[in-house]
């Protein structure tokens, strides 16, 4: 049951992770680029859910390996780009959607393992 907790833990945290990352830098990049830059609301609110995310992150290192963490968050470069994609009107490269491709395969084969490699007490 323990492990059961554990994993349901891992994968709540492992979302605000990612989606505090994906909102964070988009509303940082969106409130950069307006007239107001670092004084927009939106830069302000983007640098609040960058806070959210390094506390966040923090914690989820504090039970999962590094080597499970990083590569299951990654999941978050992908989700960048299509933010910027579908909220910046980025234009985005075929080698730049190929390349996230990638990532994102890399993160499912990661997400596959267990967090942790080592039993906690």
């Amino acid at each position: 049951m323990q492990r059961r907790g554990l994993l349901w833990k891992t994968a709540l945290f492992t979302a605000i992770v990612v989606l505090s990352n994906v909102s964070g830098n988009l509303l940082l990049s969106l409130g950069m680029k307006s007239p107001a830059g670092m004084l927009s609301p939106w830069a302000f609110a983007g640098v609040g859910l960058l806070i959210v995310w390094t506390l966040s992150k923090l914690a989820l290192l504090s039970w999962a390996d590094l080597s499970f963490v990083l590569p299951v968050t990654a999941i978050g470069y992908p989700l960048s780009v299509f933010a910027g994609y579908l909220f910046l009107g980025e234009t985005i490269p075929p080698q730049r959607w190929a390349g996230t491709a990638l990532i994102a395969a890399g993160m499912v084969l990661v997400g596959l393992t267990a967090p942790s490699s080592k039993e906690r007490p």
